[in-house]
């Protein structure tokens, strides 16, 4: 991913497009009964696409602007809380970590991120909501299951930065 991109016209629209898409996939996340998750990871992607084309300030803005905007059009509240606190922040995460180029401290640095939001997620539902949370398995199965989940989620991140690098900009940017 590049730093020092200057935002001009094209960079902008995109912006833009990929806010509506944003947008788009959250409203989706809340009309939808299932492939919830995989609206929220759809949703995830665009911002990386922000930080390689205007770097990593407008990543912020981006993800600052997709979440005000999904918070004052989506009914649903609090389904946009996984794209607050995890999703929609995420590709700006990871570029900090992968700047560290050490890949063992990355993956380390990535789980305990991943792990700090899911005990926010356990919080959230056990003392907001009020609700019991009950398994019938044991808690540390279910969390390297997610760690799991988590580090797979992380290489497909991956691969579309990758994709996106070397077919999708080069399709955009004619």
């Amino acid at each position: 991913m590049k730093k020092n991109r200057s935002i001009d016209a094209k960079s902008i629209t995109l912006s833009g497009i990929l806010l509506t898409l944003v947008v788009l996939a959250l409203y989706a996340e809340s009309l939808t009964p299932t492939a919830k998750l995989s609206l929220y990871a759809f949703s995830s992607l665009f911002v990386s696409i922000v930080i390689i084309e205007s770097g990593i300030k407008a990543g912020w803005i981006f993800y600052l602007a997709s979440s005000l905007l999904t918070l004052i059009i989506i009914p649903d509240k609090l389904g946009l809380v996984p794209y607050f606190v995890f999703f929609g922040i995420y590709g700006i995460i990871k570029y900090y970590i992968e700047k560290l180029n050490k890949l063992a401290i990355e993956y380390i640095l990535k789980c305990i991120y991943f792990s700090l939001c899911l005990l926010l997620a356990l919080f959230v539902v056990k003392k907001l909501l009020m609700e019991d949370v009950i398994s019938n398995l044991p808690w540390w199965l279910i969390i390297i299951g997610l760690e799991v989940v988590f580090l797979i989620y992380d290489y497909v991140y991956t691969l579309f930065i990758q994709y996106y690098n070397h077919k999708l900009r080069k399709m955009i940017y004619k």
